[in-house]
């Protein structure tokens, strides 16, 4: 029987940061525990949870995509929005199955999407169901510090302005800067990501940001590879004990300041254009060549979907971020499902007919489309 509360760590920080590589070796690393993990994977983002799914808890498989019927996996997957916006709906449900899994549960590892505020996810600790069982370990947040002694923050801004848009439950849109703020004003440990790649001039710009920000109690880690494989240094990460649900209401940051003023919060998706393109069949060299030629000219943050590809049994997964272009195949298309290539396209100032005309170019007729299949 269990009857220490079940750390939990919370790991915050930009796309980009390096939660996901962190936590990955956390579990690659540190043996003898048990240790469930929460990543709120949202959309098509950088987090790849196969590297998390491989090592927790005997590799077996939560839920995913927002699902919470995984009582016997590991894996918890919260895909459908910012985990801070949506803690009673999506965060509270999946911590009480694994309350009701405590006597498994060593550990819990819990990774927050980029845009995400530390402190409603915490302050869910303090609820009845959870507070009796769980406690926060640590709030670790973890920065990029070539991008933050650049003053971008993160390493890739169109992909945090891509993430905002496509989150539909998103009820926060400070800058990058604010962002930053509120996440480190609640971590009780810093992280500093590529230190390898920082002069001292940028290092000391970087501790600048941090300590005008946080408390002189909270540690700042300056990191680079060799964490990952340094087994001490990971193992110490866990077992902090700062208990960080009792004093979380004390800390004030930007998005409380704005409801308490009454602000206007200005959403993203305000402030971006997005627009789906569906079409049939397509040449892929074609769609590839095209869609290329519209990142360039066009200002396009981000682009995904999947092409049907004429004699091809599988489906094409289509990728972009500014002008890089990728793409793979995922899988196979199913008997019941409508052949089509559909993407979505995230900028500014777009011309969704301009842009459905130009990547019509690439669409086969059906005589075509039986010639190549």
């Amino acid at each position: 029987m269990q009857l220490n509360k079940i750390p939990a760590t919370v790991v915050t920080g930009f796309l980009g940061s390096g939660k996901t590589t962190l936590l990955a070796n956390i579990l690659r690393q540190v043996t003898g525990k048990r240790i469930a993990v929460i990543v709120n994977e949202f959309g098509e983002q950088d987090i790849d949870s196969s590297l998390l799914r491989s090592c927790a808890l005997g590799c077996e498989e939560g839920s995913e995509g927002g699902q919470l019927d995984g009582e016997d996996g590991s894996i918890y997957e919260l895909a459908n929005g910012c985990i801070c916006c949506t803690v009673e709906e999506e965060f509270l449900p999946v911590m009480k199955k694994l309350v009701a899994r405590r006597d498994d549960i060593d550990h819990i590892l819990i990774e927050t999407s980029g845009l995400a505020l530390p402190k409603p996810l915490v302050q869910a600790f303090n609820w009845p169901d959870v507070r009796q069982h769980c406690t926060v370990d640590a709030i670790i947040t973890v920065i990029d510090g070539p991008a933050v002694a650049a003053g971008r923050y993160a390493s890739d801004v169109d992909k945090v302005a891509a993430q905002r848009l496509a989150d539909e439950s998103l009820d926060h849109d400070p800058s990058l800067r604010e962002l930053l703020d509120d996440q480190l004003s609640a971590a009780d440990l810093v992280l500093v990501s590529k230190a390898d790649l920082l002069s001292p001039e940028e290092r000391a710009k970087v501790e600048a940001v941090i300590q005008a920000r946080v408390s002189a109690s909270v540690k700042t880690l300056f990191i680079d590879q060799t964490l990952t494989t340094d087994t001490t240094q990971l193992e110490a990460l866990m077992g902090i004990g700062a208990a960080s649900e009792k004093n979380i209401d004390s800390i004030t940051n930007h998005h409380d300041k704005h409801h308490a003023v009454g602000a206007h919060h200005d959403h993203a998706h305000d402030n971006f254009d997005s627009c789906v393109i569906t079409l049939d069949e397509v040449d892929g060299d074609v769609l590839a060549d095209k869609l290329q030629q519209l990142l360039k000219s066009h200002e396009i943050y981000r682009a995904k979907g999947f092409a049907a590809i004429p004699g091809k049994p599988m489906r094409r997964v289509i990728q972009a971020v500014g002008e890089r272009l990728e793409g793979y195949f995922d899988r196979l298309w199913s008997q019941d499902e409508t052949r089509r290539t559909q993407l979505v396209i995230i900028g500014k100032s777009l011309d969704s007919q301009l842009l459905q005309d130009e990547l019509a170019a690439a669409e086969m007729n059906s005589e075509q489309a039986h010639t190549a299949s």
